[in-house]
């Protein structure tokens, strides 16, 4: 089977803003519209990663975490402005993205949220990445371990870097809240019907 013939899968990146203090002030500082992004390996969003805060309360500690839509720091919004982008993947990328997603899993303990990311980030001062992340740096790593094209190295990205991938398509462009109640009510729907 060769590459045009392969059974295409998709990530999804998703960039938003809430209204956390930390957010509010990298919104000022950065003049970026969105100030957070995350990473799904399905449309629905039901499993939704990044590098943030672990308590709702407090930004610190942070690390690598599972995000659910209407929980946590994402619970704490009515109004959650999004983009969500869709980024093509062949299956064989997207098994290494499920890989990639199981090592974070395993391995969280050994990850840490890099203050002196957000630093370099916005002065665009190359770094090594290794155990330490900012949520756009975890989801260009990710995207760039997988085969996805970069413009620049992972270590520099910011969340609206990453509106920008080669090849991804804005597939929304709303409210976070509104778009996951729609896509599980979208999922719901066949299955009520046909217990009709």
């Amino acid at each position: 089977m060769n590459t045009s013939e392969q059974k295409k899968r998709s990530v999804y990146v998703v960039v938003t803003r809430t209204g956390t203090g930390p957010a509010k002030a990298i919104r000022l500082i950065s003049r970026m519209p969105y100030t957070h992004v995350s990473l799904s390996g399905d449309a629905s969003l039901h499993q939704l990663y990044s590098f943030c805060r672990n308590y709702t309360r407090i930004p610190l500690p942070a690390t690598f975490n599972l995000e659910m839509i209407g929980e946590g720091t994402l619970g704490k919004f009515d109004n959650i402005p999004c983009e969500i982008y869709e980024v093509p993947l062949t299956e064989e990328q997207y098994a290494h993205y499920e890989c990639m997603i199981e090592h974070f899993i395993t391995c969280r303990k050994l990850y840490s949220y890099s203050l002196l990311g957000l630093l370099r980030v916005k002065l665009q001062i190359e770094s090594e990445l290794q155990n330490k992340f900012v949520c756009s740096q975890f989801v260009a790593y990710v995207l760039e371990e997988c085969g996805v094209k970069l413009e620049k190295p992972p270590c520099l990205y910011s969340p609206d870097d990453l509106r920008y991938i080669p090849d991804a398509k804005l597939v929304y462009r709303g409210e976070l809240n509104k778009y996951y109640h729609d896509q599980n009510e979208n999922e719901l729907s066949p299955a009520m019907s046909s217990a009709v």
